[in-house]
């Protein structure tokens, strides 16, 4: 099996890419390696992911807070707990 990315969908890749860049250096990096993660993960597993509608099925990427790095992710983590 291969993973073929539509001309649309190859866009709408670039432009989250470009978004998390935006939001942190190298984010939009590690979005684009967990999307070709994933891709793998379908060639490997086409029949793992949950039927979204008829023949195609959805695979979720891992969510943006495992995407930064360890110690920014636990600044937020430190930050959110803390009693004011």
């Amino acid at each position: 099996m291969k993973v073929i990315f539509s001309r649309f969908a190859k866009l709408e890749l670039e432009d989250a890419v470009h978004f998390y860049e935006h939001e942190f250096n190298g984010l939009g990096r590690r979005f684009k390696k967990e999307v070709q993660k994933a891709a793998t993960r379908i060639t490997r597993f086409p029949k793992a992911w949950s039927v979204e509608h008829g023949d195609i099925r959805k695979c979720l990427l891992h969510t943006r807070q495992r995407l930064l790095p360890e110690s920014e992710h636990t600044i937020s983590h430190k930050h959110g707990n803390r009693q004011l």
